[in-house]
């Protein structure tokens, strides 16, 4: 099951760098992200969100290939490949980044909107979608990160810790237990 956390910055170039080390450590299969999103807000108040994965170009390449395959077999009934190939593509590629841009993949967009809209000016927050991850590793990689978890569906001693390694301090066992409340939410 995955597990989706959300980390507060003081920076708002902060969220950016985390996800960088956490593609990192994903390439080194220490964590397996199903998503992830970047929200910034900015001074002014807006706030920009960074999705990990561009469903528009994503659906535009996958609909791209499937409508020149596509094209290409209607175009060879009527003894024009080429031009049944290219018009497929377009059509396919069309269609695809429509229904890139309208589907929702991973973390509930109205609930980043919701988290971000409550972010202080000039600050930033990470949201992560977990399908595994070796927690010891990845704690201690991320030691040099400092944040605080603002919602998380972790157990509480997970979530102590996680809030642990983000503030710096050493988290044993004991400490957990006795750190560990719902007020980190």
């Amino acid at each position: 099951m995955a597990e989706l956390v959300t980390i507060g910055f003081d920076n708002p170039h902060e969220a950016d760098r985390v996800l960088t080390e956490l593609a990192r450590l994903q390439r080194e299969y220490l964590i397996d992200l199903e998503d992830a999103v970047v929200a910034i807000r900015q001074p002014d108040g807006k706030v920009n969100l960074k999705q990990s994965i561009n469903l528009v170009g994503v659906g535009a390449a996958s609909g791209g290939l499937s409508g020149a395959l596509w094209g290409s077999l209607v175009g060879l009934l009527f003894l024009n490949p080429v031009a049944g190939m290219a018009l497929g593509g377009l059509v396919g590629a069309g269609s695809g980044a429509l229904s890139g841009s309208l589907v929702d993949y991973g973390i509930d967009d109205n609930f980043i909107r919701q988290v971000a809209d409550t972010l202080q000016p000039n600050t930033s927050a990470l949201f992560i979608l977990v399908r595994k991850a070796q927690p010891e590793k990845v704690l201690g990689e991320l030691s040099q990160v400092r944040g605080r978890v603002l919602r998380s569906s972790l157990s509480p001693e997970q979530e102590a810790r996680l809030q642990a390694a983000l503030s710096g301090a050493v988290a044993t066992p004991e400490a957990t237990q006795n750190t560990a409340s719902p007020s980190a939410n």
